[in-house]
């Protein structure tokens, strides 16, 4: 059972880094589809770059060994983060297809919270 849980953290928490760098990255040189996206929920673009270093730094947090109680504060971060995204999505009247990357997202962060092994906690 130990072993199974550390795979599913590592898978999750793996694809979880991968999303957040990925997006955190086109949010910080500011895609032009990032700052129209932003435009139509309503937001100012320089949260973009505000919201990306935040995922930056919050994978970093979460690889990085040892200090449990920063990981904590980066997954309590991406959890509000990501579940404002799909809120947002919602609120604006999006269609599904919107909100499904955050969606994902969000299945990951809770993966790898829980599945986090024993010294990653705080």
């Amino acid at each position: 059972m130990k072993k199974r849980n550390k795979i599913i953290y590592w898978i999750a928490t793996i694809w979880l880094s991968l999303g957040m760098v990925s997006t955190g990255t086109v949010q910080i040189i500011r895609m032009k589809e990032e700052v129209e996206k932003m435009n139509i929920l309503g937001y100012p673009s320089y949260f973009l770059t505000i919201i990306g270093i935040w995922k930056i730094l919050g994978v970093i947090a979460i690889l990085i060994p040892k200090s449990p109680l920063i990981k904590e504060w980066a997954y309590a971060g991406f959890f509000f983060l990501i579940s404002g995204a799909i809120f947002t999505h919602i609120a604006v009247g999006d269609k599904a297809v919107e909100y499904f990357g955050p969606m994902l997202l969000l299945i990951l962060i809770i993966m790898s919270w829980y599945f986090r092994p024993t010294d990653r906690r705080f």
